[in-house]
């Protein structure tokens, strides 16, 4: 099967993460792409090392390029780069201006020299404005940006990191990665290539797209940030506040949890049935969603079903709720989605032999084209792997 991106190729000058992701997709759909590195290799090679120059979050952004090694602080380092360059189709990097300058990657450079390349660029807050030179990472553009206070926003808002999970980094993959295949779509019907830009702080603010938004006459000012302390403080109002929407939340069974989401009033009343419920708000929009009534009738309907699912099992729950069409999973715990059957059937979840390391079991294919199989993923390249080819193959 022939991938939509076969015969284009990326150069990846790009470390850590949001860069590195763009590489991964872009290879993932078919591209040659061509990673970049320092003497030493990619700074996030010896974040969480599993074995010598590979990290274990490295593997994934990774995977599937070659890699080659310049020394771009010297002139034949910069010389090499711009012959790779020449040849590709894409470049991608999250270096700052006066260094992309340095290493021959500024745009205005680059769009003279070739009219049809496409640039993606990951900065830290954009390129105008009073820090369009401030560095940062994933954690300071989510503070900035509002998302660190977003996760428990009940009144206070206390500063928790989404599961540990970089969103502002992983977002802002995703974004340039959608706006670099636009641009190249452009370029191959035009002949004009662009540059794209996306911010670690624009991804996290766009990953809030459904709260980001502020009517006329709306109080908004300065909202106190509390701290931990305070939050386990109020733990008990804030469970009464989650059990009031008993359709779209977490219960506890026998043996573990169970996620509940219930979109609609068919889906509502199904689940209701299960139980013996009947609930005349799902179905009267008038009916003002903080009356003291309307919250009673909640909470007496929350307090049924957690007792009668806190008797029996999870799959039990799940089965029993997936018969009346009701959307209804277990919770597993990010340990145990290693062996999660239907994501292993989808290609999601695939083992991959690495070099030097083994037998890896890391996320698969994302994508289905023409109704295929995801391709099977390949190895994060070691340091320098492909150097002496690639550059031969450039002349350089």
């Amino acid at each position: 099967m022939t991938l939509p991106l076969e015969g284009v190729r990326v150069i990846d000058v790009a470390q850590y993460v949001a860069g590195p992701l763009v590489g991964s997709l872009l290879a993932e759909l078919g591209a040659e792409v061509i990673k970049v590195e320092p003497p030493g290799g990619d700074a996030y090679r010896r974040v969480m090392p599993v074995a010598p120059g590979i990290g274990r979050f490295f593997l994934p952004l990774n995977r599937g390029k070659r890699s080659v090694v310049l020394d771009l602080k010297s002139v034949e380092g910069c010389s090499a780069l711009a012959k790779l360059v020449a040849t590709a189709d894409v470049v991608v990097h999250n270096a700052p201006p006066a260094r992309a300058q340095a290493f021959g990657l500024d745009w205005d450079a680059l769009h003279v020299a070739h009219p049809a390349l496409v640039v993606g660029v990951v900065t830290s807050f954009g390129p105008a404005g009073p820090l369009a030179d401030a560095p940062a990472y994933d954690l300071v553009a989510q503070g900035r940006s509002g998302l660190l206070t977003s996760h428990a926003s009940h009144g206070d808002s206390v500063p928790v990191r989404a599961g540990g999970i970089p969103m502002a980094d992983l977002t802002a993959g995703h974004l340039l990665a959608t706006g670099v295949l636009a641009a190249l779509v452009h370029s191959r019907t035009t002949g004009e290539g662009q540059l794209v830009e996306v911010s670690l702080l624009g991804a996290a603010l766009a990953v809030q797209i459904q709260d980001l938004v502020w009517l006329d006459g709306e109080a908004v000012g300065p909202a106190a940030v509390a701290t931990r302390r305070d939050l386990v403080a109020r733990a008990g109002e804030i469970a009464g506040d989650l059990a009031m929407n008993p359709y779209y939340r977490c219960y506890e069974a026998a043996d573990g949890f169970l996620a509940v989401a219930c979109l609609n009033v068919p889906q509502r009343q199904a689940f209701l049935g299960l139980f013996g419920l009947e609930d005349p708000t799902i179905s009267a929009p008038d009916l003002v969603p903080d009356d003291p009534d309307v919250l009673a009738e909640k909470q007496r309907i929350t307090r049924v079903v957690e007792r009668a699912v806190a008797a029996e099992q999870v799959d039990t729950w799940v089965a029993r709720l997936g018969a009346a069409r009701v959307p209804a999973g277990p919770v597993f715990a990010r340990e145990s989605v290693h062996a999660e059957a239907q994501a292993r059937a989808n290609g999601l979840l695939q083992d991959v032999e690495q070099p030097g390391l083994g037998s890896v079991t890391m996320l698969g294919g994302v994508f289905r084209v023409n109704g295929a199989d995801p391709t099977a993923i390949r190895p994060a390249p070691s340091v320098g792997r492909d150097t002496e080819a690639v550059l031969a193959e450039v002349g350089a």
